[in-house]
């Protein structure tokens, strides 16, 4: 692993040593390793002034007010509360939800979930490129919708949605929107109130924050509560009970005042990258870029390969730390649904390779990976039959 370029940011992020540090000193016995919730004594209550200041953080990063977020495990779990939480708690206005067939799974099992229960769930499909047209969610809505959910940043291609517009188009006819951010955390600007988001995940790991920590904005003005997935203790209003891991929020404050004090700077370093190792590799004969090529975060490069196996590809591959697709649908071996739903063909699909950079790659990393990838397709062309080749 030593020796092992790690270019699978989308996954998962290293630890930034800060987030660490600060993480080290909360759970030390003098700095707030108290339980929240025991706010007799001096413990609990320093403890509690540590949560409060890491809603902070997460507000002041969402234009939001620290009494709207909650805490959750992650941005899974967030979706997951998010959607079966609302459209429970919302039954009565309706029981259809609009969503995507490029979400991530924890949205569509979600919602295939709450179909076993009687609701309906409409899936948008995005054009060639990867967009879903606000257009298209405004078809799909009907006088019983009471949810939308879409995706900010898709972590498989990285291409951003107008969140903006169908927040707009659902605030006018009174509809809950829910926004997936767990990739566009730190690489676009999030805010709430002008892009009129009612709810929304996101997480720490995808920020060089710890894992298993995450949170959903809820808008007090617009969606008070949801119904909760877990009961018992009454902790964060009941909506998510449970002791707070204290620590690992601490962590999630300390990466979201990061990303608030050196976004812009880091995007424009990391798009730096991105670019010089798509010019790289996009020379090589039948290498495609897959989504939008001006729609999409600064840190997510996919391509597919023309004519090539896509295993013996990320065999070849293996000194770099890359992934096929999305790192909760690598265990299946199924070809991407999300590069399948852009009309990429199964050959294609299963021969895709996610790059994704982030806060300590390198140009040095970048050139390896394009010395590496283009080493790998060489060789695997050379392999192939004459035939195959033409």
């Amino acid at each position: 692993m030593r020796n092992t370029v790690y270019l699978d940011y989308a996954a998962t992020t290293p630890l930034d040593p800060r987030v660490r540090d600060s993480m080290l000193e909360c759970m030390d016995a003098a700095h707030g390793f108290g339980n929240p919730s025991s706010t007799t004594h001096s413990y609990g209550l320093q403890a509690a002034q540590h949560i409060e200041n890491a809603a902070s953080a997460a507000a002041e990063l969402l234009n939001a007010e620290p009494a709207e977020i909650i805490w959750t495990s992650g941005a899974t779990e967030s979706n997951n509360l998010a959607l079966i939480g609302a459209a429970r708690f919302r039954a009565m206005h309706g029981r259809h939800i609009v969503t995507t067939a490029i979400e991530h799974k924890s949205v569509l099992e979600s919602c295939r979930w709450l179909e076993t229960q009687g609701y309906e769930v409409s899936y948008v499909e995005p054009d060639e490129m990867g967009i879903v047209a606000p257009a298209a969610i405004a078809d799909a809505l009907r006088p019983d919708t009471s949810l939308v959910s879409v995706m900010h940043a898709n972590n498989e291609t990285g291409v951003v949605q107008d969140i903006a517009a169908i927040g707009a188009l659902c605030r006018a006819r009174e509809v809950i929107f829910h926004v997936d951010a767990a990739q566009s955390l730190g690489k676009l600007p999030l805010d709430v109130q002008a892009q009129q988001i009612d709810m929304l995940s996101v997480n720490a790991h995808k920020a060089c924050g710890p894992k298993g920590v995450g949170a959903l904005y809820l808008n007090a003005d617009r969606i008070r509560r949801v119904d909760p997935l877990l009961h018992g203790g009454g902790q964060q209003r009941g909506i998510r009970p449970g002791t707070l891991a204290v620590h690992q929020i601490v962590g999630m404050g300390a990466s979201l005042r990061i990303l608030r004090e050196e976004m812009a700077d880091e995007v424009l370093r990391v798009q730096a990258l991105r670019d010089r190792l798509w010019a790289g590799i996009r020379h090589i004969d039948g290498v495609l870029l897959n989504g939008d090529p001006a729609r999409r975060i600064c840190s997510i490069l996919n391509v597919s390969v023309v004519g090539l196996e896509g295993e013996s590809l990320r065999f070849a591959l293996t000194d770099l730390a890359i992934s096929g697709g999305s790192a909760c649908n690598s265990a299946s071996g199924e070809p991407s649904y999300v590069l399948r739903s852009l009309g990429r063909n199964p050959q294609l699909a299963e021969a895709s390779v996610r790059f994704s950079l982030g806060r300590f790659s390198t140009e040095t990393d970048v050139d390896h990976a394009v010395s590496r990838f283009t080493a790998a397709v060489e060789l695997l062309r050379s392999l192939l039959p004459v035939a195959s080749r033409a």
